[in-house]
């Protein structure tokens, strides 16, 4: 019997969901050794793969080794691999893979900043971003306005946006003082803007937002702005198993990598922004989190 089923094998590559796999087997654009490909149809190493006619590499999975990067996004950066706007984007400052690419775990807006999980394989990346599964997120959110106490019962009761029912599953303050004060949000879902679309669905308007934590992963103290490391085998497990994903051969760092990652724990490196203009913060300059909340302005300057 042949090694796995073609639609999970193109989607652990990191070229979609499952779902979105089979419409494409369906459609007629994928071949599997020069024949039109259906649904069920079992791939091997060997076997030569093809979609729109582009050329697949094919590796078994127990075969292929399981990275994941930590990124610490910049403001002025898009989550995508290409911008037609010319934009700098998240994937032009990540390490160039051969017959592999980096798969984006979860998004975040043009103007918020924080963790961002990359991976090559695209299985455990659909896991980790699918709502069943109900990844916990944290942010650091800088509000312009004060959440009250009945503001907060309501943000984590639910409240009806335009795409359905959403909600914060904790909310708690972060400090500041005056019009912009700090809060740490936490919810078990990505969708398009969801945090600044429930503050604002109270009259209240998000000024800064960084996410902090991605399930089982926080951003490392050690990572600046624009800079990633790449996790080791401990951390890619504690994501594996929320995901009910096995452990894979080969997982983790060594040798050189290894040492690289030790390296830059001891000494990080600077900070680096977008090439993007951006909006001028100096006015709010003086207002900082409260402890356990990334103020990268300061740690950054």
């Amino acid at each position: 019997m042949k090694d796995e089923k073609l639609q999970k094998a193109l989607a652990r590559m990191g070229l979609g969901s499952r779902r979105q796999m089979e419409e494409v087997i369906k459609s007629g654009r994928v071949s599997v050794n020069n024949r039109p490909a259906t649904i069920g149809d079992r791939v091997e190493p060997g076997d030569e793969i093809r979609v729109d006619g582009r050329l697949i590499k094919y590796t078994a999975e127990n075969e292929k080794r399981r990275r994941v990067l930590a990124y610490y996004k910049p403001e002025g950066e898009v989550c995508s691999a290409n911008d037609p706007e010319g934009r700098p984007t998240v994937f032009e400052r990540l390490p160039k893979l051969t017959h592999d690419r980096w798969v984006m775990v979860g998004r975040l807006d043009i103007n918020s900043t924080g963790l961002l999980l990359f991976t090559n394989d695209g299985e455990m990346a659909h896991r980790l971003m699918h709502p069943s599964n109900e990844i916990t997120r944290e942010y650091a959110v800088r509000v312009l306005g004060e959440v009250t106490p009945d503001i907060a019962r309501t943000l984590t009761a639910g409240v009806m946006l335009e795409d359905g029912m959403a909600q914060f599953e904790d909310i708690k303050e972060g400090g500041g003082e005056g019009v912009n004060k700090w809060y740490h949000v936490k919810l078990k879902e990505g969708r398009n803007r969801e945090v600044r679309r429930l503050f604002e669905s109270q009259g209240l308007k998000v000024s800064r937002l960084l996410r902090t934590r991605y399930g089982s992963i926080a951003l490392p103290k050690e990572l600046r702005t624009g800079r990633f490391i790449e996790l080791d085998k401990k951390d890619i497990n504690t994501l594996t198993d929320l995901v009910s994903l096995r452990p894979r051969y080969g997982t983790g760092l060594h040798g050189a990598a290894k040492r690289k990652q030790e390296r830059i724990k001891d000494k990080p490196l600077k900070a680096r922004r977008s090439d993007s203009k951006r909006r001028d913060t100096s006015s709010n300059s003086s207002v900082k989190p409260s402890r356990g909340t990334r103020n990268t302005r300061d740690r950054n300057s």
